[in-house]
């Protein structure tokens, strides 16, 4: 597993809600990454599960 790092914009339902959003996860694929990041965002700004929350920066692996 890789540690996976982010620091970019977030989108919720296509609309930019944070320009500026940091966050690190441990993952096995750069997809289940973006999918924990999406799911600690979630879970760090009160949004529900079912909100759409996409990250359109690049992940950077960090040793």
């Amino acid at each position: 597993m890789n540690k996976y790092a982010y620091d970019g914009p977030v989108m919720e339902f296509g609309t930019c809600v944070a320009t500026h959003w940091k966050g690190q996860t441990m993952a096995a694929s750069e997809t289940k990454a973006k999918s924990n990041l999406a799911y600690q965002y979630k879970k760090n700004n009160h949004r529900i599960s079912s909100c759409k929350i996409s990250l359109p920066g690049k992940l950077v692996v960090v040793n």
